[in-house]
């Protein structure tokens, strides 16, 4: 088993995605859109119906919602564990430009670095570099 987080978005996904794609060195797999779809869904036609991206072993998805059915992500975080401090460090200068910074990147009693921010896109992180054990 494995699990994967699957975000929505606003209109914005594909946007979003490439941006992740670019920060976290993943690579868009496959991104299908509304007007590929048959039948009538209310979207604009080159919204993101189902986007993947793979980087390394790990998959993370999403989608443009209608905005009746769109909310801003509450309650959980995509929460990253990164191993180097210098990636922890470009990760979080990279997600998080535009966004608001919930606790800055720093050393804390568990991690060489962590740290919380919301991305431009509404999408909640936590970067976590732990410290060796």
């Amino acid at each position: 088993m494995k699990f994967n987080p699957y975000l929505n978005f606003n209109g914005n996904c594909e946007e979003a995605f490439k941006l992740y794609e670019k920060v976290l060195g993943g690579k868009i797999a496959f991104i299908g859109r509304y007007k590929d779809m048959p039948g009538e869904h209310g979207m604009a036609p080159d919204s993101v119906m189902h986007v993947t991206l793979t980087a390394g072993d790990q998959t993370l998805q999403g989608a443009d919602v209608p905005p009746a059915q769109y909310n801003v992500p509450k309650g959980s975080a995509v929460a990253l564990h990164i191993k180097d401090v210098k990636d922890a460090e470009r990760i979080f200068a990279g997600l998080s430009e535009g966004g608001s910074i919930d606790m800055p990147l720093q050393e804390t009693f568990w991690a060489q670095r962590y740290g919380m921010f919301r991305d431009r896109f509404g999408t909640p992180w936590m970067i976590n570099c732990e410290k060796p054990q």
